[in-house]
């Protein structure tokens, strides 16, 4: 899935109408549109890889327990996933509202769900990721949730890329240590060159936040934003925060 760029021209806003048990239906639906960049994605639908859960209005509290109730099981079965399957899969996290988020307000939006997500998984005992940081300015962070390492991936009505513009707020979290094994056998330098590929033909321009696991943090990239050079996370993640 790609980022902003903040040149992009507005576009229509694709699955901009649905409510209720519409929304993941339309979601994967968006996944399948020929247009779509990503190619793990569009893989990882292909074999029912993607997982949707649907939640209340993104950074409401009531969401706390239940997304990461829901990410606690989705962690138990990719550690139970058999070591011969390569499948890859996804966590969508689709909320109702708002759906006329600007870029700005996505990210808070973002963050202090993730950050709630954070205190909740603290609380309960469980240990950071021990293969990441959990310094959001450290160029090995990846979100620790249930033990387990995320990159997160948002997607709203406001989001300045096209791969990013969907009708409702959307957090997908996938696993860095699948990540991390797509990149052993080979299989993430090829879908990254096809998904930057497509994504110029969608948009015209290849993404300007795109970068690689260690050369920054990926926390810039979790919004969507173009995020300013010197910014930085607007939470703490270390364990006890």
């Amino acid at each position: 899935m790609s980022l902003l760029h903040s040149d992009a021209q507005p576009q229509p806003v694709r699955g901009s109408v649905f409510r209720g048990k519409d929304l993941p239906a339309r979601f994967l639906e968006f996944i399948d549109e020929e247009s779509f960049p990503c190619v793990g994605s569009k893989i990882a639908l292909s074999r029912g890889a993607i997982e949707t859960f649907q939640f209340g209005r993104l950074g409401d509290a009531a969401n706390d327990v239940p997304v990461l109730d829901a990410l606690s099981a989705f962690v138990r079965k990719i550690d139970d996933q058999d070591p011969d399957d390569s499948t890859v899969h996804s966590f969508a996290a689709l909320f109702d509202a708002p759906v006329d988020t600007d870029e700005i307000v996505f990210e808070h939006l973002l963050w202090s769900q993730l950050h709630r997500l954070h205190k909740v998984d603290v609380e309960r005992g469980n240990p950071p990721a021990a293969d990441v940081s959990s310094d959001p300015q450290n160029k090995k962070f990846s979100l620790s949730l249930a033990g387990h390492p995320f990159f997160v991936i948002g997607l709203h009505s406001g989001a300045s890329r096209t791969a990013r513009r969907f009708g409702s707020p959307v957090l997908v979290f996938n696993s860095h240590r699948q990540f991390e094994q797509l990149r052993a056998d080979g299989r993430y330098q090829k879908m990254q060159k096809a998904t930057r590929q497509r994504d110029i033909e969608l948009q015209g321009s290849i993404n300007p936040n795109l970068g690689d696991f260690g050369g920054s943090t990926e926390a810039r990239q979790y919004s969507g934003r173009k995020v300013e050079p010197d910014w930085q996370c607007p939470f703490k993640f270390a364990r006890g925060r």
